[in-house]
């Protein structure tokens, strides 16, 4: 069966699509929180650990509940969205990867694995994510989601270099 032919929206269409988004996730009839997510990770470990009356899980419980379900949203979006387009593909190890660092799954999962860590350390000491911080935190104008945007993509494109070395694009 032939791929059908997706013809991509405008970007502007994204940026705008995303201030509806914000506008109407920061109303206090909706959830009255920034987007994001990080929060999510530690509010259900402490559910998955038993410590749902521990102080720090009651001070992450409003966040923690809602980055959930906007996860799982997320999740459900991107199926969707890649079913529509055709583009679905289930794999262990992409494509790029196995060009690149090899076929290894076991290797794979290890990157991934200290991917995730490092990834969401690093949301937790920085306050929030990169979701929250650049999609929220931009267009509230927050000085420091804008420093911790700009840090980011510096960040990404020097792993990237370093980690994809040698590989081809």
């Amino acid at each position: 069966m032939a791929k059908k032919q997706m013809h991509p929206l405008h970007w502007a269409w994204a940026g705008i699509l995303l201030g509806l988004l914000n506008v109407i996730i920061m109303n206090t009839w909706v959830s009255n929180r920034p987007i994001g997510a990080s929060t999510a990770f530690p509010f259900a470990g402490a559910m998955l650990a038993g410590l749902k009356d521990a102080v720090y899980t009651k001070l992450i419980a409003k966040p923690g509940l809602w980055e959930i379900f906007f996860l799982l949203g997320a999740l459900i979006g991107a199926f969707v969205s890649s079913m529509v387009s055709g583009d679905f593909k289930l794999q262990l190890v992409p494509d790029r990867w196995k060009k690149v660092k090899g076929a290894s799954a076991g290797k794979r999962i290890f990157w991934v694995a200290v991917g995730a860590f490092l990834l969401i350390f690093g949301a937790r000491m920085a306050g929030g994510c990169t979701s929250g911080h650049i999609l929220s935190g931009f267009m509230q104008l927050s000085a420091s989601s804008i420093v911790f945007g700009i840090v980011v993509m510096i960040s990404f494109v020097i792993t990237g270099k370093l980690f994809y070395r040698g590989g081809k694009s």
